[in-house]
């Protein structure tokens, strides 16, 4: 191929081969370090010997969709004719091979029938593959070429249903040692974003990017980098002096394929006689086990998920302290709201005339009455939470004849159904108030059905994005069992996310929890099992510790974490956790503390900070996370909001915002990046660029 040993892909090759022979020499033969120019000067001697030359061959099989040039690639690799070609119909109708000579070396070519990239004709594509698996089933290829052109540039994956087909018929085992060739090579790039003209080597890379990131994705496997080659078949392409074809960026292509081709065919031999691969008979291509997602599968046992309880248990605080704080934190001399004198507030004209000081004493006065308000609501909100509480206890002890009565008797009114309040939606660029969309109505049927809505997705032009149903059984009396199902959808996935849980309590505060998910995880589907058991060692620590199983795949997961929740005060809380997952022999385990610390009149006051570490190690490499957050109130009217995230690997994020209901002059501070754009608009005008 006219190739020094200095080229990137002979050396690569090359340095492949002297570990094999070291290799083999370690298990028995007596092989030193690889030289290349001892082995140059047995192959010279063995060739002026006249003895038989290598039976060296290599077996293409070239895929690809109708009209990319699969059959004008081959035509160009044997400088003559193959097959006839045709711009206006389909070339190739059935699979055929051909075999010929290409430097001194016998290559077999197997072309195939043009394929589909769309949806609906993936069952034509179904058919015409495994005609193709029939075909190779006794000689197997080397190397796959998938073709593509170059110049049909695409970003939104359209072609993933015909690799996905593709991967379904060979298995993904199918793109280990495949090229991907880019056709029409000598097309020009467009023109860039703001009307200037691309450079070709940056309109390639993007395109191969695009193409090795859908075939990574429809492999399931993300290390996958198959390397990429240009063709150009038209005639009228640039040649050298040689007649060989070039490409503008100076490269001539055919060398480079074949070099590429077969250095992969070399590489494939050398691990097969050093036994470092064993296809199975009868497989073509051989399936590669793929590592389960241990981090992402860690992070998801990690979290803290609260304990289902029986509906007569649904009227109180999780932690089971909401009273005993409440109370301590009430002052025995502060007044009821109800006991305040009479109180008018003014309007904005009279406010304008008080005094900085009067402003001062009223605006206390109002922020007073407004903190015993609040205070007094909530009370009544607690109160009736405890009457629930008893109501509920108090129907569980009736006689089942009474309660079905009282049941008939209540389903007659409780069968209207009513609206639910509207979601608070982003704000929006619609023309109108689009909150009828996601508008859902409650009634006695024990289902509830909801739409989900993405607040941090596109403009409201679609609707919502999905459905959430929920729904809360007890069987025997004891045991409650919810059930949790989301399913979403957009133009290109669909996720689908499952939750079936259950908890058994006995003792004071001890209770084991059961759950099972299911979740999309990338295109799979994930299987959990886990349980929990939670228990109190003291009054105001919470102990947890789980295990859970995971299959994704045909890969299975196990995992077990350890969680500990200690309650200060109403104002101070720490929770921590610990974990390791475990799957397929590998390890990545972890932790996390978040430490809350809340306004002395919480739930009443504004002020919140929130500090939260995390660490993670997977494979060696160490993964630390810091998040802090902070929400102070600045006047009466105007909360800071300061956020900050850092991690070891050099990258973080610092944001303050600034609300306000009153100081409405905050938005022109909107003014300045527009300004900005401006000068810098008028300031390229003016130097003409």
């Amino acid at each position: 191929l006219g190739q020094t040993p200095h080229n990137v892909v002979v050396a690569q090759v090359l340095y492949r081969l002297g570990l094999a022979e070291q290799l083999r020499g370690r298990n028995g033969g007596r092989v030193g370090a690889f030289s290349f120019d001892r082995a140059s000067a047995m192959a010279e001697q063995l060739e002026a010997a006249g003895n038989e030359p290598l039976d060296f061959a290599c077996t293409i099989m070239v895929l690809g969709k109708t009209g990319v040039g699969k059959s004008a690639t081959i035509n160009s690799i044997f400088d003559e004719i193959k097959f006839g070609t045709d711009a206006f119909q389909t070339g190739t109708n059935k699979v055929q091979d051909v075999v010929g000579t290409v430097h001194g070396i016998k290559v077999r070519v197997i072309d195939t029938p043009g394929l589909l990239p769309s949806w609906s004709d993936q069952c034509q594509n179904e058919k015409i593959l495994h005609s193709v698996k029939r075909f190779i089933k006794k000689t197997p290829p080397d190397i796959v070429l998938y073709l593509d052109r170059l110049d049909m540039q695409t970003r939104d994956f359209g072609d993933m249903p015909l690799l996905r087909t593709i991967t379904d018929i060979f298995g993904p085992s199918i793109w280990f040692n495949a090229i991907v060739v880019l056709t029409h090579a000598a097309s020009a790039p467009p023109d860039g974003p703001n009307g200037t003209a691309s450079s070709y080597d940056m309109f390639v890379t993007q395109r191969s990017h695009v193409l090795q990131q859908a075939i990574r994705q429809a492999a399931g496997d993300m290390r996958l980098m198959n390397p990429v080659s240009l063709v150009e078949n038209h005639s009228a392409c640039r040649t050298n002096r040689a007649g060989q074809r070039v490409l503008p960026n100076g490269q001539v292509w055919k060398p480079h394929l074949l070099l590429l081709s077969l250095a992969s065919k070399i590489l494939a031999e050398a691990n097969t006689l050093l036994k470092l691969q064993d296809t199975p008979p009868g497989k073509p291509f051989a399936t590669r086990a793929r590592t389960p997602p241990l981090p992402y599968l860690l992070s998801s046992l990690l979290q803290s998920r609260p304990q289902v309880k029986l509906p007569e248990e649904q009227y109180g605080d999780e932690d089971g302290l909401d009273d005993d704080l409440d109370e301590s934190s009430d002052s025995e001399d502060e007044p009821e709201y109800d006991e305040l004198p009479p109180f008018k507030r003014l309007s904005k004209a009279q406010i304008a005339k008080l005094s900085k000081a009067q402003k001062k004493a009223y605006f206390d006065e109002l922020e007073y009455r407004e903190k015993l308000f609040m205070k007094k609501q909530l009370k009544e909100e607690k109160k009736q939470r405890k009457m629930m509480k008893k109501m509920a206890s108090a129907a569980k002890d009736l006689p089942s004849e009474y309660g079905e009565n009282a049941v008939e008797e209540s389903s007659g009114a409780s069968s209207v159904p009513v609206p639910m309040p509207d979601l608070a939606l982003p704000a929006s660029f619609d023309s109108d108030n689009p909150t009828h969309r996601y508008r859902s109505l409650d009634s006695s049927n024990p289902w509830l059905v909801r739409p989900v809505l993405d607040t941090h997705g596109w403009d409201h032009d679609v609707g919502y994005e999905g459905i959430n149903v929920e729904r809360l059984f007890v069987a025997q009396e004891k045991f409650p069992i919810s059930f949790s199902g989301q399913i979403t959808k957009d133009k290109r996935d669909a996720n689908v996310q499952m939750e079936l849980a259950s908890s058994l309590k006995y003792g004071e505060g001890k209770a084991t929890s059961v759950g099972f998910d299911m979740q999309t995880v990338g295109k799979d589907l994930a299987y959990t099992l886990r349980s929990e058991t939670r228990f109190s060692n003291l009054k105001k620590n919470k102990a947890m510790a789980g295990i859970s199983v995971t299959l994704l795949g045909d890969a299975l997961s196990a995992g077990v974490k350890f969680e500990d929740k200690l309650i200060a005060n109403k104002q101070f809380q720490v929770v921590m956790a610990g974990g390791a997952m475990t799957g397929r022999g590998d390890l990545a385990y972890g932790g996390s503390l978040e430490a809350q610390l809340r306004d002395k009149d919480y739930p009443l006051g504004r002020s919140l900070s929130t500090l939260g570490l995390s660490i993670m190690d997977w494979h060696g490499d160490l993964a630390i996370g810091c998040n802090i957050q902070s929400q102070v109130p600045v006047g009466r009217s105007t909360n800071l909001i300061a956020r900050a995230n850092l991690n070891n690997k050099g990258a973080g994020q610092v944001s303050l915002r600034i609300n306000s209901s009153e100081q409405l002059q905050l938005a022109l501070t909107s003014l300045f990046p527009l300004l900005k754009k401006l000068f810098d608009y008028f300031h390229q005008v003016q130097y003409g660029q």
